[in-house]
């Protein structure tokens, strides 16, 4: 039987098609992540920065660039997003790790003010949405659509599994259930049939005795002699 052959086109070589195809791959535009993080709405409720005229706010996440909002100047405004703005998506999320991030306004004398810090998590949304809240300072609206589908496929891949598990808890009841039954069943037949056995041999020696006293009686009254 002979081997397949693998056919190449004329002039081309392995190491063109393996070029090519790497070309190709790094040549497919890129866009966010499944898991990207846009601001929805944000209403500021204090600024800190006394001296300039316009407060300069921003979103930032531990080892991340700043995300600066350019469009958030006015306290009590309420301001919202499309999530397609030239500065979203504010962050990318991934699967079972949170991120440390938090609102700031940039101060042009000290370290910046901080509204508030919190861990950004998969599971802070609910429906696509989260909503952040800290009084007397702002109350903000992240959307992630892809974190709902991940957030609610952890969610039926825990059930499965807990389903899955209840079944085999089941199944291994039920078979415990019946080697008990099987066990006690031959038990207590094997017990009878002893039972049975110890009576049948107390009976022949109770036979047997019965015909050696006998004996004994007709040997005392010379009866076995006539």
């Amino acid at each position: 039987m002979k081997r397949p052959r693998c056919v190449l086109l004329p002039g081309i070589s392995i190491f063109r098609l393996v070029l090519i195809s790497c070309v190709f791959l790094c040549s497919i535009p890129r866009g966010f992540s499944s898991k990207a993080v846009t601001l929805g709405s944000i209403q500021i409720s204090n600024t800190h920065e006394f001296l300039a005229g316009k407060p300069t706010i921003y979103f930032y996440c531990r080892g991340e660039k700043k995300i600066i909002l350019p469009d958030v100047k006015e306290k009590h405004f309420f301001y919202t997003f499309r999530g397609k703005e030239s500065w979203q998506p504010l962050t990318e999320l991934t699967d079972n790790k949170c991120k440390r991030c938090g609102l700031y306004e940039m101060d042009s004398i000290k370290s910046d003010d901080v509204f508030d810090e919190w861990e950004l998590c998969l599971d802070d949304f609910v429906d696509g949405k989260s909503i952040h809240f800290k009084e007397e300072e702002f109350n903000a609206t992240f959307i992630c659509e892809e974190c709902r589908a991940a957030a609610d496929a952890g969610i039926t891949s825990g059930s499965k599994s807990v389903s899955v598990d209840n079944k085999m808890h089941v199944v291994l009841v039920i078979v415990i259930s019946a080697l008990v039954s099987v066990i006690a069943a031959a038990g207590t037949v094997g017990a009878y049939r002893y039972w049975q056995k110890r009576k049948r041999e107390q009976e022949q020696a109770r036979f047997l005795k019965l015909f050696e006293d006998g004996d004994d009686i007709e040997d005392e009254l010379g009866l076995g002699q006539i």
